[in-house]
């Protein structure tokens, strides 16, 4: 039988199941309280991002932090589950995240889900891994009435 792969759905509804999330420890390393979060706290925190307005991913990393009472929130987790949420969104709004995204999407279309393209790096650059990247995410933010300039080969919010 042929190996079927998982939509971005699938994946993102297995991420959101996983047991023992978030996970809050104390680092032997650092000397640092950490909280890997659940991708259910990141999905909450992304819902109220204000249209016209952005979010640095780095913000919704403190805001797990303040909520759990520690000093360090794992960056490469919060990053991953926010880009699963991504391709998660664009596919849940009937988005062919592999054909259409960054091609020939209505902004207008992907704006009923989970605002995804309203969470920026750090310094407000668009994230070159999200789905259309960063075309989509650009068109997205732009329809909103956010402004989004190019600095070298990068595009951030201005």
């Amino acid at each position: 039988m042929p190996y079927k792969r998982k939509s971005w759905t699938q994946k993102w509804a297995e991420a959101k199941a996983k047991p023992g999330f978030p996970m809050v420890f104390d680092c032997d390393k650092t000397h640092k309280r950490w909280v890997v979060p659940a991708p259910s706290e990141i999905e909450e925190i992304v819902k109220t991002i204000p249209r016209g307005k952005v979010m640095p991913i780095g913000e919704i990393a403190a805001q797990i932090m303040a909520k759990h009472k520690t000093e360090m929130c794992c960056p490469m987790t919060t990053g991953i589950f926010t880009w699963l949420l991504s391709y998660a969104s664009c596919e849940a709004e009937g988005l062919n995240v592999a054909e259409d995204c960054g091609k020939r999407i209505n902004p207008k279309a992907a704006h009923r889900g989970v605002p995804w393209w309203r969470v920026v790096k750090t310094g407000g650059e668009l994230n070159p891994k999200y789905p259309g990247a960063p075309e989509l995410q650009k068109a997205l933010l732009e329809s909103e009435g956010i402004k989004v300039v190019a600095k070298g080969k990068k595009l951030v919010v201005a």
